[in-house]
């Protein structure tokens, strides 16, 4: 690949915005002298960059965000291949968050499962590299959130290494673990006991948490991580448990009063509209995931589609009622080329 060219284009699209000329400079002289280079500040304005991609697909989706992401990993991978060992494992660390980011962003696009997978692995292998075991462990969590529901199993066994495995996580990571564990024993047919058992697990680590700060792909693991996101994912293990109605109570009374990122809004919404469908509620379902794909439509959220496709297909024997037939042609009509769903 020409250098000048791959350089330009990390820079058109990634850190551009981020780096004056003297700082492209640093950029282009580390690309060409990667093993002589040691300057510390070139890992922060990457680390920046992978921040504002990251901020990139809270506003606009992951489709906007997927290539800069990319770019910019492979600049951490091209320039760890030969700089010098402190920067190297500055450059790992960091390569591993932006890994799991584009594992991410990924999934969240509608790629296929083979390349969420590669990126989880690659995240995984630097932060085995670099010692990292609690990214280590993240990594796992976020695999397990990847699986799908179908393949619980292997759902509970990457749940459970990243929340009992041989490391400690933060708290509010630990949480997140915990509670996923508790969705994936659902779907393996636990008892609802047992899968509130895990989820009072959680409440408890959660408990032991510093007050929670701003999210980011380079901060504390899980910081932005609150107690309405996991009221709201202990709404959803309810759900697979059959609580359909526990679910809708949580996930009313957590979105109702929290405070949650676009996507983590259409997302939880898709889930409220699924739950209603199972609790009864098929109209009140229709709405809902109405609500949720106008939030969900236009900047791509995938995995909020997939829930609202998914109470679709719940709500077929309703398919007469008029909301619920509008809900089904909206969803039909979001996947027309060049369509959009306003709010």
């Amino acid at each position: 690949m020409d250098r000048r060219s791959f350089l330009n284009g990390v820079l058109g699209v990634s850190a551009g915005p981020l780096l004056g000329p003297p700082d492209q400079d640093r950029l282009a002289a580390a690309l060409t002298h990667a093993r002589r280079y040691t300057d510390h500040a070139l890992v922060s304005h990457l680390r920046a960059a992978l921040d504002e991609t990251a901020r990139t697909d809270g506003s606009t989706g992951p489709r906007q965000a997927l290539p800069a992401a990319m770019d910019l990993l492979a600049v951490l991978d091209h320039l760890a291949r030969d700089a010098a060992p402190a920067v190297r494992r500055e450059l790992l660390v960091l390569g591993a968050r932006a890994a799991e980011f584009t594992a991410w962003l990924h999934r969240d696009a509608g790629s296929t499962p083979h390349h969420t997978l590669y990126f989880h692995d690659r995240a995984i292998e630097w932060a085995t590299i670099t010692g990292d075991s609690p990214m280590h462990a993240y990594v796992l969590l976020r695999k397990a959130q990847a699986t799908d529901r179908h393949d619980p199993v292997r759902m509970l066994d990457l749940a459970h290494t990243a929340a009992r495995g041989p490391w400690t996580l933060p708290p509010r990571a630990q949480a997140e673990a915990l509670q996923q564990e508790a969705r994936a024993l659902a779907l393996n047919g636990a008892s609802p006991d047992t899968v509130t058992r895990s989820l009072d697990e959680a409440r408890h680590a959660l408990d032991k948490a510093q007050p929670a700060e701003p999210a980011s792909c380079t901060g504390p693991l899980c910081a932005g991580y609150t107690l309405d996101r996991l009221m709201a994912q202990a709404a959803i293990s309810h759900r697979e448990a059959g609580q359909a109605s526990r679910a809708v109570e949580l996930f009313q009374q957590h979105l109702a009063h929290g405070r949650f990122a676009p996507r983590d809004q259409a997302f939880f919404t898709a889930h409220l509209s699924g739950a209603l469908a199972a609790a009864g509620e098929p109209d009140q379902a229709a709405t809902t995931g109405l609500t949720a794909l106008r939030l969900a439509a236009a900047p791509g959220y995938g995995q909020a589609l997939t829930e609202l496709r998914r109470t679709a297909a719940q709500l077929r024997p309703h398919a007469r009622r008029p909301a619920v037939r509008e809900l089904r042609q909206a969803l039909i009509a979001q996947t027309a080329p060049g369509h959009v769903i306003t709010p």
